[in-house]
């Protein structure tokens, strides 16, 4: 018994190593503006790719993303306050992400796994 339990536990090693990664999820714009050029890179890298079109204020939308790192950052320009950036948000096994923004706090973000 102890040798079948010696050859799972790499199997179980391989799949959810194989499971890992960014997978689509929904954007929840949780600011009070409307957001523009919603762009995403990989955290620590300098390359911006676009992201889709954000949701208004206080909407969502779904977003067809896939990518096998965890951490992004995602920057959005906001009216009357140029790009706004969240940093290292982690994509990795979560349903939704909320934008959130306080001028006095800066920018966070709210998960729902």
């Amino acid at each position: 018994m102890a040798k079948g339990l010696a050859l799972l536990i790499p199997l179980l090693a391989c799949a959810s190593a194989a499971q890992a990664g960014a997978s689509s999820f929904t954007l929840v714009n949780g600011t009070d503006a409307q957001l523009a050029e919603l762009s995403i890179r990989r955290a620590g890298t300098d390359e911006w790719k676009p992201l889709g079109n954000a949701p208004p204020a206080g909407a969502r939308a779904p977003i067809d993303f896939k990518n096998p790192d965890c951490a992004f950052d995602i920057r959005a320009n906001v009216p009357g306050s140029g790009p706004v950036t969240w940093a290292g948000v982690n994509l990795c096994d979560v349903k939704s992400v909320t934008l959130k923004r306080d001028r006095s706090a800066g920018a966070w973000v709210d998960y729902d796994e």
